[in-house]
C-alpha cells in the first residue's frame, strides 16, 4: 500500500465519528453503532458506553470486536467501492481512576464536546479497544491487511 492509500485511509478513523461496532451477542452476531476517537499518536480506540447498553455486556462476556469506519457514499462512488477500515480488537473497560482513563476521557472529549454530561451518569464506562488486525479497503481490488508492528504504525500515523 502506497503512502497516499495509507494516509487516505488512516483519515477516516480522524473524520468519521461513529462506526459500526460488531459484537456476540447471546451466541450471535449482533452490530450497533458508536461515537469513537483514536487518540493522537494512540493506537487503542476509545468508545463510551453504558451498562444498559447490550454491547457493553457483549463487550464483557466476549472482548473480541469488530469495528467498521467506511466513508461517506457519494454519487460518483459504488458503494461497494466505498474506502473502509475494519478492525478486529479487543475490548477492554478501563478503572474510572487513573491516568489512562483521564486521557481516554479528554480525548473522547475534545472530539465530543456534548458527551460531557454523560460521564457524570454511573452507568457509562470508557472502553479501549485495542486493534489486532485491520482490513483497509480503499476500493476495488485495492484491499490490504495489517497486523503487528504495521499496524500499530499505522494507527500512530
Amino acid at each position: 500500500m502506497d503512502d497516499d492509500t495509507a494516509r487516505r485511509l488512516r483519515r477516516l478513523l480522524e473524520r468519521r465519528p461513529v462506526a459500526a461496532l460488531g459484537t456476540l451477542h447471546r451466541g450471535e452476531p449482533a452490530v450497533s453503532m458508536v461515537p469513537f476517537v483514536l487518540p493522537r499518536g494512540g493506537i487503542s480506540l476509545i468508545i463510551h458506553v453504558s451498562a444498559l447498553a447490550t454491547h457493553t455486556r457483549d463487550m464483557q462476556e466476549h472482548p473480541r470486536v469488530s469495528l467498521l469506519v467506511m466513508a461517506e457514499p457519494d454519487d460518483a462512488t459504488p458503494p461497494q467501492a466505498l474506502p473502509r477500515v475494519a478492525l478486529q480488537a479487543d475490548a477492554a473497560m478501563l478503572p474510572r481512576e487513573g491516568a489512562a482513563y483521564e486521557t481516554a476521557r479528554a480525548a473522547y472529549l475534545a472530539r465530543f464536546p456534548e458527551a460531557a454530561p454523560m460521564f457524570e451518569l454511573g452507568d457509562f464506562s470508557i472502553v479501549a479497544l485495542q486493534p489486532v488486525s485491520a482490513r483497509l479497503v480503499a476500493g476495488f481490488g485495492r484491499a490490504y491487511s495489517l497486523v503487528g508492528p504495521a499496524l500499530q504504525d499505522w494507527l500512530r500515523a
